[in-house]
C-alpha cells in the first residue's frame, strides 16, 4: 500500500479546488483567473490525454501565471511540463507558485513562443493565448502590443510549427478558434461543452 509522504500532502492542498489553487497567487493575479487561467478540470483531462509515455515533454503555449503547468504536472507527475510566457512578471509569479508547490517536473521560460524550438517537445497545450489581440476582448494588461495583425501572425506561425511536428504528436486546445490547427491534426475527443478538444497529428 502506498503511503503519502508529508510532501505529497503539502502538494495536495493546492489542488483540491480552483479556489485553493488560486491561493498560490496574489489577488491581482487571481482576478485574471476567470478569463485567462485554465480550470483544474480542464488541466486534469488535458494532461491525461497528453500522457503518452513517462518523460514526455509538454509545452504550454502562453502559460501566463503557470496554473496549467502546475496542475497538469500534479495530475501527471511522470511528464515534463514547460510553460512559455512573454510577460516577465507572470513568469515570476509562476516560479513563485512553483516554489511553494515544490514540483520538480515543471519549468517556465520568459520568451515569446516564436523563439521556442517546437522540436524539443513531444506534445502541446494551447488555451487561446492569442485571443486577447482581438477587439472587445479582455486583455491581461497593456504591457504588450495587441492587434488583429498579431492574432493572424501568431496563428499562422503556430500552424506552421505544428505542421512540421512528427506524426503522432498530440495537441489539446481550450477555447480555440482553430485558425492555428493544420489540416493533418484530427480531433479524437471533445469535452467541456466542446471547448476542450484533443487532437492527434495523422
Amino acid at each position: 500500500m502506498y503511503l503519502q509522504s508529508s510532501t505529497d500532502r503539502e502538494i495536495d492542498k493546492w489542488f483540491q479546488s480552483d479556489a485553493t489553487c488560486h491561493e498560490l497567487y496574489p489577488q491581482a493575479i487571481r482576478d485574471m483567473a476567470r478569463r485567462h487561467w485554465t480550470p483544474l478540470l480542464v488541466a486534469r483531462k488535458a494532461s491525461g490525454f497528453l500522457a503518452t509515455e513517462p518523460g514526455a515533454k509538454i509545452l504550454d503555449i502562453g502559460s501566463g501565471a503557470g496554473k496549467f503547468c502546475l496542475a497538469a504536472s500534479y495530475y501527471q507527475p511522470k511528464l515534463q511540463f514547460t510553460g512559455v510566457e512573454q510577460r516577465a512578471y507572470l513568469v515570476d509569479y509562476a516560479n513563485a507558485a512553483l516554489k511553494q508547490t515544490g514540483q520538480d517536473n515543471v519549468n517556465f521560460i520568459n520568451a515569446n513562443f516564436t523563439q521556442i524550438n517546437f522540436r524539443q517537445y513531444d506534445h502541446f497545450y494551447f488555451y487561446n493565448s492569442f485571443y486577447e489581440n482581438l477587439a472587445c476582448t479582455e486583455k491581461i494588461d497593456k504591457d504588450v502590443e495587441h492587434s488583429v495583425e498579431l492574432f493572424e501572425y501568431y496563428s499562422h506561425y503556430l500552424c506552421k510549427q505544428l505542421y512540421n511536428v512528427p506524426k503522432g504528436t498530440r495537441l489539446v486546445t481550450y477555447h480555440s478558434l482553430e485558425t492555428e490547427i493544420p489540416p493533418d491534426f484530427h480531433v479524437v475527443n471533445t469535452d467541456v461543452n466542446d471547448y476542450l478538444k484533443c487532437w492527434i497529428k495523422i
